[in-house]
């Protein structure tokens, strides 16, 4: 089994792409291993990128931004 995640080199992602979910069919291994909370403080405190809103409840972050902060970490 291939526990690296493929991030894409275009698009948005959710929350539970980043963050990872023990509890999905087949379970997603967490490109940023860290709790919602700590997510959400550190895009307030600026050292996790901001969102993009797609709708009233839908919040993504680029793909890119997110292949930043990990190339920063």
């Amino acid at each position: 089994m291939n526990n690296t995640v493929q991030l894409p080199a275009t698009g948005y992602l959710r929350l539970n792409q980043i963050l990872g979910n023990a509890k999905a069919q087949p379970p997603l291994i967490p490109i940023i291993p860290v709790s919602k909370s700590t997510w959400w403080q550190g895009v307030k405190s600026g050292r996790y990128p901001q969102p993009v809103k797609l709708g009233p409840r839908t919040t993504a972050w680029r793909a890119q931004d997110i292949r930043n902060l990990c190339a920063k970490l």
